[in-house]
């Protein structure tokens, strides 16, 4: 990243014409910058780090005033990755053994825990942003610590009569060709949410803190219908190996059940007591705050029954090793809602960008359902009429 003082007085004019105020923006950043690398001047990575988070933080336009509580968030988060990765292993594992309830049980306790260490350490102990961060790391450290354990007595109680072998390129082999693609739909999907992020975070301080809390709330629910997706994702492969098609199409009308019934308590949980549960998120609510976040959950609470048909169906996709159009649907949602977010954001301000939720998933779901009519459902029909 160029160093702004160190542009010529032309170049300095025409980013001063650019965007008003912008220019003397990052003039203040590099001067609070300076001031952070001086004190900083012993420690070599510490200033590297420094860099980044700024620049970084910048990039996505998170306004000056939260910039330390932003670095201060991610200098914590970033300790807990580690427990991220061996807890997915962890995960991994027991679906391979067909047990869908140990992983989600271990979710939906790590996600209330976090809930509640999270209203404990802001609320109780003022720990403010560094309170929420501690308190993730916490919660996925217990989750992952547990899960590491009960994975192993679970390998352990098997007998074999062959040599085990601890690493095959075969293995490997198979494991990436369903991996590699989910590994790059999460990171589009990273990406897309930074740029998300980014259009949010160019509207002020209390829209990124309505924006937060009611994020946590909805990812309450996200959480619980992936954890559930991957379930069926589980089912499909299982009787799909064991031949036995006809239950992957009755696995489709299970699935929607459970997960409909699921979204339509949140939906009328959030759209009844979305204002009280949000205000549990926020260290010094204002008004502003509030009603960012409560307009979000109002926008898009109604549209949650949407996820029961499409995460039914990228679930059974998933399963039967339809990777591409997994990620077609994946992506066409992503790529409408960072579209949508940017250009109704403009038109509509900040109550534009909650639009792209529903319009994205509407997308979303109708193709998932295209693709689960014409390859799954239709093959189950087929077996079954054999």
């Amino acid at each position: 990243m160029r160093d702004w003082r160190s542009l010529t007085p032309e170049e300095q004019k025409a980013e001063r014409d650019k965007v008003p105020g912008e220019y003397a923006r990052k003039q203040r950043m590099n001067a609070n910058l300076a001031a952070t690398l001086d004190l900083l001047k012993d420690d070599q990575f510490a200033q590297a780090k420094a860099w980044k988070v700024a620049w970084g933080c910048y990039l996505i336009n998170t306004p000056e005033e939260i910039l330390a509580d932003s670095a201060l968030y991610l200098d914590i988060y970033v300790l807990g990755l580690p427990f991220m990765f061996f807890y997915n292993i962890a995960t991994g594992i027991f679906s391979a053994l067909g047990d869908s309830k140990t992983p989600f049980y271990f979710l939906a306790v790590s996600s209330l825990s976090n809930i509640g260490v999270d209203i404990l350490f802001v609320a109780g102990f003022k720990m403010g942003i560094a309170g929420v961060a501690w308190a993730t790391f916490l919660c996925q450290g217990v989750s992952c610590v547990l899960a590491m354990v009960v994975v192993f007595r679970r390998i352990g109680a098997f007998k074999s009569t062959r040599k085990v072998v601890l690493f095959s390129w075969n293995m490997l082999g198979k494991v990436a060709m369903v991996a590699i693609p989910s590994i790059l739909q999460q990171s589009f999907v990273s990406v897309g949410n930074i740029i998300i992020q980014s259009v949010v975070n160019s509207f002020g301080a209390s829209v990124i803190a309505g924006f937060a809390a009611a994020t946590k709330l909805n990812n309450v629910l996200i959480s619980s219908l992936t954890t559930l997706g991957s379930g069926i994702s589980n089912y499909a492969s299982q009787n799909l190996g064991a031949g036995k098609n006809e239950r992957v199409k009755a696995g489709f009308g299970a699935g929607v059940r459970l997960l409909g019934s699921i979204c339509l308590c949140f939906t009328a949980l959030y759209l009844l007591a979305g204002r009280q549960l949000l205000m549990l998120f926020m260290n010094s609510p204002t008004g502003e705050a509030i009603n960012t976040g409560l307009t979000f959950l109002q926008t898009i609470a109604p549209f949650y029954l949407l996820l029961a048909f499409k995460l039914t169906s990228d679930g059974l996709m998933r399963g039967c090793g339809l990777m591409g159009r997994f990620m077609a649907t994946t992506l066409s949602d992503l790529f409408l809602r960072v579209v949508l977010a940017i250009l109704f954001s403009r038109w509509l301000g900040v109550n534009g960008i909650w639009l792209s939720w529903p319009v994205g998933w509407f997308v979303g779901t109708v193709l998932s359902m295209v693709f689960y009519r014409t390859s799954i459902y239709r093959q189950a029909e087929e077996k079954t009429t054999l």
